[in-house]
């Protein structure tokens, strides 16, 4: 397993330079983050802005699992 840094700024909402409008959801997705790379999941800006689409309803669940299916995060 690999260690890939990730840039989070509180100040701006941004994790690897993707902007979140909601505190709520930045935090959210850091605290997930953290978890999963533990596990070997390897965050990238694509995958952060899918999570980050969820969590604003601008997608849907059907939409994440497709994304994710297709492996668009990569």
């Amino acid at each position: 397993m690999s260690y890939i840094p990730m840039e989070i700024d509180r100040k701006r909402l941004t994790i690897m330079g993707v902007n979140f409008s909601s505190v709520d959801n930045f935090d959210a997705v850091v605290n997930a983050l953290g978890t999963v790379m533990f596990e070997g999941f390897d965050p990238t800006p694509k995958g952060i802005e899918i999570i980050r689409d969820y969590l604003s309803d601008k997608i849907s669940i059907g939409q994440l699992v497709r994304l994710t299916k297709e492996k668009a995060y990569a």
